[in-house]
C-alpha cells in the first residue's frame, strides 16, 4: 500500500489513504478538499523523492486541543500568575494519494432470500374423518334402593355462653403526659369511672398533690350533680 509524506504548517506528516490526523488550524472551510504539498511518495519497495503525485485531503472539522496550564512564580515577592492555553486544531482525512483511494467500508451481509416452495410439495387437503354412529341406548337394569339411613341422634345442647368480662375503667388516653394544670382544666369533662381510675393511678404512681386535689374536686362535683 502506498504512502506519502506531506507538509502542512511547517510540519511533515506520513499519511495513507483513509487516515485521519490533527494538524494546526487551516484556513479551509469544513467539508472542503485541498491538496497539500507532497514531499515523498513510497510503497511496494519504491520511493519517489521528486513526486508528481497529488494527495487529496478533506477537512473534517475544526476543534480545540487540550488545555495547558501555565504558572509563573517569583520568590520572596508574592507574585503568582496562572494562565491557560488551548491550541486551535483542524482534523483532516486523506481521501486519496494519486489513484489510490481510501478503502471502502465493508458492505453489510445481505439476508438470505426465501426459496420458493414447488407446487407439488404443497400439502393436499386432508379429508375429514366421519363421526362414529351413535349406538342405540341399552336398557338399564332397575337399581336396588339403598336402605334409608338411621335418624341422626340429636346433638347435645351447648351450654350458655360464658358471661362477658366486666370492663375495667382506665384513666383518659394520654393521662401520663398531662401536667397538673391540664388535669385541673380537663377533669370536669371526664366521666366518673375515668376520674376514679385516674385518681387511683395518681395515688399509686405519680403522687402529685395538685393532680389529686383536682381529681377529688371533680369527683365531688360529679356526686353533688348526681
Amino acid at each position: 500500500m502506498s504512502y506519502a509524506v506531506i507538509s502542512l504548517g511547517g510540519k511533515q506528516y506520513r499519511v495513507r489513504p483513509g487516515e485521519r490526523l490533527l494538524v494546526d488550524k487551516l484556513a479551509t472551510d469544513e467539508g472542503a478538499t485541498f491538496n497539500p504539498r507532497v514531499l515523498l511518495v513510497g510503497g511496494d519497495g519504491t520511493t519517489d523523492l521528486s513526486p508528481t503525485t497529488t494527495v487529496t485531503a478533506r477537512v473534517v472539522g475544526h476543534q480545540l486541543g487540550e488545555k495547558i496550564r501555565i504558572g509563573k512564580y517569583k520568590k520572596r515577592t508574592g507574585y503568582r500568575k496562572h494562565n491557560g492555553y488551548r491550541s486551535r486544531l483542524t482534523q483532516i482525512e486523506i481521501e486519496s494519494i494519486g489513484s489510490a483511494k481510501k478503502p471502502a467500508a465493508a458492505k453489510k451481509a445481505e439476508a438470505p432470500k426465501a426459496v420458493p416452495v414447488p407446487k407439488a410439495a404443497q400439502s393436499e387437503p386432508v379429508p375429514k374423518a366421519e363421526a362414529p354412529k351413535a349406538e342405540a341406548p341399552k336398557a338399564e337394569a332397575p337399581k336396588a334402593e339403598a336402605p334409608k339411613a338411621a335418624p341422626k341422634a340429636a346433638a347435645p345442647k351447648t351450654e350458655p355462653d360464658a358471661e362477658a368480662p366486666v370492663r375495667v375503667a382506665h384513666p383518659p388516653k394520654g393521662y401520663e403526659d398531662l401536667t397538673v394544670a391540664q388535669i385541673a382544666e380537663a377533669a370536669s369533662g371526664w366521666r366518673r369511672p375515668n376520674l376514679e381510675a385516674a385518681l387511683e393511678h395518681e395515688r399509686a404512681n405519680a403522687k402529685r398533690k395538685g393532680a389529686i386535689a383536682a381529681l377529688e374536686s371533680a369527683l365531688a362535683a360529679k356526686e353533688d350533680g348526681s
